[in-house]
């Protein structure tokens, strides 16, 4: 075999996946189809990505925002109410890019091969390996693992992506620089998240380094008709209070981007010498931050797996990865349900925002953010769990 293990996707799942596997002592190709850096959203970080990071033998405060929490607003009532995060993890606000050229290099660290501008063109499985085709070549491995992001190679191919249809559908989004003024250095001297409400979704605020903040607007009810992505963002941006101070004097850095038709599952997660980690198994939408924090602990859970298999041979067992179907699960689906409430039940006033009523409470929810999916005992992901699944 030419490789141990080959990866499509030099995102955050993928390189993670790359960089511990590498760790183990495998032989890892890492395929990229862009190269490195190139743009993307998902840039508030979860605390409890931490203990990955510091598996991959990172820092990543270096160059980055200390992110203390999330303020929820709204500005039509002056409601107002702030999670604190960041307690024994820390996170960080990120710029993507340049987040991700380090994953990047990190892995390349490491001992992986990372081949960027490589895209991977057709995957063949049979008995005893894996081949992969890409215009560079052809290269054989023992196991497969699909970090394709939401392009989900192996999902579509199989037919086994299902859309989530009644999460967040549509989001614009730009970055500013720069921020000046005491509203803006109230914003960098706590690193806060803010997710303001609008009556079409939210608009997130993510501070990063360099005075530049991201501003996005993600709506609930897709695109309205008969406005232009340009309008319906700058409509919303002035429309607030809070973001014409904070923006004033700042220039917008690039032109608005989109995203449409967020959420989704893969509902054949892995097979006989492959697996589908990140936002390739499934994606959720950004009001939680879900993405990144889903990649990387779900790319570290399945290289530990994948080592275990090759290890003792049997990475070829359709259910290799089968007991860790329940931690997946409860880590999917709890996000899955917040969102889901998030969207249905106006959560941020009905909860959130009479959250300081109840210390354990506001806690709860507070441990939920900051990404505490695993240790048990939180009596809001209970009761989240128990109205969307029964359990």
């Amino acid at each position: 075999m030419n490789y141990d293990v080959i990866i499509a996707g030099g995102g955050p799942a993928g390189c993670t996946a790359a960089t511990l596997l590498a760790q183990y002592g495998h032989r890892v190709l890492l395929l990229e189809k862009d190269r490195h850096p190139r743009f993307h959203i998902g840039e508030s970080m979860l605390p409890y990505s931490e203990p990955v990071i510091r598996r991959l033998g990172l820092d990543w405060s270096q160059g980055n925002v200390f992110k203390a929490g999330a303020v929820f607003i709204d500005e039509a009532t002056g409601q107002e109410m702030f999670f604190q995060l960041s307690g024994e993890h820390r996170a960080y606000q990120v710029e993507r890019s340049e987040f991700d050229r380090r994953l990047w290099d990190n892995a390349a660290r490491f001992g992986v091969e990372c081949r960027d501008r490589c895209p991977v063109a057709a995957v063949e499985f049979t008995s005893d390996r894996v081949a992969v085709a890409t215009p560079e070549g052809r290269f054989q491995g023992r196991y497969f693992v699909d970090a394709t992001g939401r392009t989900a190679l192996l999902g579509r191919r199989q037919r086994a992506v299902e859309r989530i249809r009644h999460l967040g559908r549509f989001a614009l989004y730009s970055h500013y620089a720069p921020v000046r003024g005491e509203l803006a250095d109230a914003l960098y001297a706590h690193g806060n998240i803010w997710i303001l409400m609008v009556d079409i979704g939210w608009i997130w605020v993510i501070p990063l380094a360099g005075r530049k903040v991201s501003i996005g607007l993600v709506s609930d009810r897709g695109r309205p008709q008969g406005l232009s992505t340009e309008t319906l963002f700058q409509r919303y941006v002035a429309a607030s209070p809070r973001l014409r101070r904070l923006l004033d004097g700042a220039r917008r850095q690039l032109p608005v981007q989109a995203e449409a038709n967020f959420s989704y599952l893969n509902r054949r997660r892995y097979g006989p010498r492959f697996i589908s980690v990140g936002d390739a198994a499934g994606f959720l939408d950004p009001v939680f931050s879900s993405g990144v924090f889903l990649a990387l602990t779900s790319a570290a859970r399945a290289a530990d797996r994948i080592h275990l298999g090759l290890k003792s041979g049997t990475e070829a067992d359709p259910d290799l990865h089968r007991p860790d179907d329940p931690a997946h699960a409860l880590g999917f689906n709890t996000m899955y349900a917040f969102v889901e409430r998030f969207y249905q039940s106006d959560l941020i006033h009905n909860v959130f925002f009479e959250a300081h009523r109840d210390a354990a409470i506001k806690q709860a929810i507070s441990e939920l953010l900051a990404g505490n999916l695993w240790s048990g005992g939180n009596p809001w992901q209970e009761t989240l769990l128990r109205g969307r699944f029964g359990r």
